[in-house]
């Protein structure tokens, strides 16, 4: 899944898929309603690729967090349950059981799980594929 063209930007709601960059400007595209606009770095553009979920380790990549939404639910949407906080808490805690919960609050577990369905919509998620370290075992034969 390549999450460096998928934007979310400060003060819109949705997703925003990247179609264009000038040295000043974004052109994006709403992944809600396919509009197109020019979005300013000063907007608060972030690139999902490089957005995170605190652990009690390391952040988790959000990339990592959808692949673990979508095994979950088989690559269909999230079960609609954005209204009740201790049902997404328990889910989010499904998904990632080691998140901070002093740092992750219920409304960032709403914005991932809905960010998720919108990329399901779009077929934007796809499984990863099982990675085989054949290139690895052929190394190790070889020395």
């Amino acid at each position: 899944m390549d999450l460096s063209k998928v934007l979310s930007i400060t003060g819109k709601s949705g997703l925003f898929k990247l179609v264009s960059q000038t040295k000043s400007n974004f052109i994006v595209e709403s992944l809600t309603d396919g509009k197109r606009f020019p979005a300013f770095s000063h907007d608060g553009v972030a690139i999902l690729d490089n957005i995170a979920i605190f652990t009690d380790e390391d952040d988790k990549p959000l990339g990592d967090v959808f692949q673990a939404i979508y095994k979950k639910e088989s690559g269909r949407k999230t079960p609609d349950i954005l209204n009740n906080n201790t049902q997404l808490k328990s889910y989010f805690e499904e998904i990632l059981p080691n998140y901070d919960r002093e740092r992750v609050y219920v409304s960032n577990i709403k914005k991932v799980l809905a960010w998720y369905n919108l990329l399901i919509e779009h077929n934007l998620i796809q499984p990863d594929e099982e990675k085989t370290d054949t290139a690895g075992a052929e190394e190790a034969k070889d020395e």
